[in-house]
């Protein structure tokens, strides 16, 4: 994959938009195949034999499994790029810090002190579905979780402390907050019933450490 060659010392915003690029463009087509399995009245579950061990007649098999196949292999480049995505922002943000020690006492102080002050993110957003609660909150592929409700970087265990949060906060507003572009930025999320599976609509994996 030719995005990994970006992510070093010299990663730019460019490089990333790049990356962005390219997650944007495997979300469309793993979208597309969904659609082809909404279209059939399947998802990547449904059995496709009936009670009797048959294949079932009433749906096509060759695009039903084509389709499935094609989002499972779409969904490992999906994941692959969105570890390059982390990692050029983690090297972007590493020049961040960097750059001030060149300046002066003071200087350094003033330009350092939100990088020093922010935590370090425990979870990064990798999918969100158009529609979504997530999506209406303005959460974005890409954005490095601090805070999710009562979850942060202290007591942050892993993935079932959220899933337990949003179970338990249907209907109620959330307080997430998130790194992006370099920037701590708050938003008001309300996990609900909607047209998709799950309360949120969008999907998170935890950050290496």
């Amino acid at each position: 994959m030719t995005e990994e060659n970006v992510v070093g010392p010299s990663v730019t915003e460019d490089d990333i938009r790049l990356l962005m690029k390219r997650k944007d463009e495997i979300e469309e087509q793993i979208k597309a195949y969904y659609d082809m399995l909404h279209d059939a009245g399947v998802d990547m579950h449904t059995p496709l034999v009936d009670v009797e061990g048959f294949p079932r007649a009433d749906v096509d098999l060759n695009v039903v499994l084509t389709s499935r196949h094609n989002i499972s292999c779409l969904q490992n480049d999906h994941k692959a790029v969105m570890m390059e995505i982390e990692k050029a922002l983690h090297a972007l943000h590493a020049k961040v810090r960097v750059r001030p020690e060149k300046d002066n006492a003071k200087t350094q102080t003033e330009s350092t002190e939100p990088v020093v002050s922010m935590p370090s993110p425990f979870a990064l957003v990798d999918t969100v579905t158009r529609g979504s609660p997530a999506f209406q909150a303005g959460l974005q592929v890409g954005d490095e979780v601090l805070e999710f409700g009562s979850i942060n970087t202290q007591n942050f265990r892993n993935l079932h402390d959220i899933a337990s949060v949003v179970q338990h906060s249907e209907g109620k507003s959330l307080r997430v907050g998130v790194i992006r572009n370099g920037q701590e930025i708050h938003l008001d999320l309300t996990p609900q019933q909607w047209s998709g599976r799950g309360l949120l609509g969008c999907n998170l994996v935890p950050v290496r450490k």
